[in-house]
């Protein structure tokens, strides 16, 4: 095992993956002679050369939709967004065409293609450029949805992502990409659709994923204090859902929260205690309870940002309302 930050796991897998095909290239805005615009892609220009790191305008539709283009003609590309509140300008592309296009081309095209770059809020960015995009995306058929919270599930998940046929939205943070973390030394893939267990626990589970999941592990170290024992299971990928996991482990604590970034309607708490309701009724000693942003567009001041996400505060009082406990 060694340590590195998420940008490191990122930029390892993108360089081992452009180093085992050279169908895969990277493109986005300040990839190449910037190095990134959060340093992801720091060396890879000198090691890849202009052909295969490529800078782009300041034009998310037309370079999405270069990306997929050359996807369906037997390349494989990475196209980094600087942030995803961006690439709502390219989501006609990443909608309309990577996420159809097998179905509508009748098996001709397949779109390998991989976007990926910030989600979510990154501090006193306002409301335009702090949104999280998990359930919009998953909404979408045609479409896998990652969203990894550490740096080994980074690595993995994205060399899993950039040998995937299907087109895949890759999620990130800006307030990640400094984290470190121990990753397996040597090349290892984590497979798509398949959740974690962060923690094991008896008496409630916590369902996260991303960044927020932080809060979740701050949470459940406070209610050891209570003697209340939280699993945590980091669902990793948001499309495909591993509902399995999730009820496996809700028929050990009869109980679940489950803690986004997100906004709470049409949300993927709303489909997590959807799925619980239908398949581990009988199991559920309480109702499903979550913890989301609020309802409303992101603040920019510092003591509504506090407000807004889910913190310690909420979860707990979240989990002690599942046991019925004040």
């Amino acid at each position: 095992m060694k340590t590195v930050q998420f940008r490191e796991a990122l930029r390892e897998a993108m360089s081992e993956e452009m180093r085992r095909d050279e169908n895969v290239f990277l493109m986005g805005e300040e990839v190449a002679e910037y190095n990134g615009a959060y340093k992801v892609s720091q060396g890879m220009l000198d090691e890849f050369g202009d052909k295969r790191v490529i800078d782009t305008p300041i034009a998310e539709l037309g370079f999405a939709g270069i990306g997929v283009g050359a996807s369906m003609n037997g390349l494989r590309p990475i196209v980094e967004f600087m942030t995803w509140n961006f690439a709502l300008l390219a989501s006609d592309q990443i909608i309309n065409s990577a996420a159809k296009m097998l179905q509508m081309s009748g098996g001709q095209y397949h779109c390998p293609i991989v976007f990926r770059g910030g989600n979510g809020q990154a501090g006193q960015l306002a409301a335009t450029h702090s949104q999280a995009f998990e359930s919009f995306y998953a909404h979408v058929p045609g479409l896998k949805v990652i969203t990894p919270s550490t740096p080994a599930d980074a690595k993995g998940l994205l060399k899993s992502a950039i040998r995937d046929n299907d087109p895949v939205v890759f999620l990130e943070s800006e307030k990640m990409y400094g984290d470190k973390g121990e990753i397996p030394e040597g090349e290892y893939l984590t497979p798509i659709g398949v959740a974690d267990t962060k923690r094991k626990g008896r008496d409630v589970t916590i369902v996260s994923f991303g960044k927020i999941i932080k809060e979740a592990h701050k949470a459940a170290e406070a209610l050891k204090e209570d003697n209340i024992d939280c699993e945590i299971i980091d669902l990793r990928t948001v499309r495909p859902i591993d509902y399995a996991s999730v009820v496996e482990s809700i028929k050990k604590t009869n109980r679940c929260v489950v803690v986004e970034e997100s906004w709470p309607l049409a949300s993927i708490s709303s489909e997590i205690a959807y799925h619980l309701q239908r398949y581990a009724f009988d199991y559920l000693d309480a109702p499903v309870m979550r913890v989301t942003q609020t309802d409303t567009p992101f603040p920019f001041s510092p003591t509504l940002i506090d407000e807004a996400l889910p913190n310690v505060d909420r979860i707990t009082k979240a989990v002690k309302a599942t046991l019925y406990r004040n």
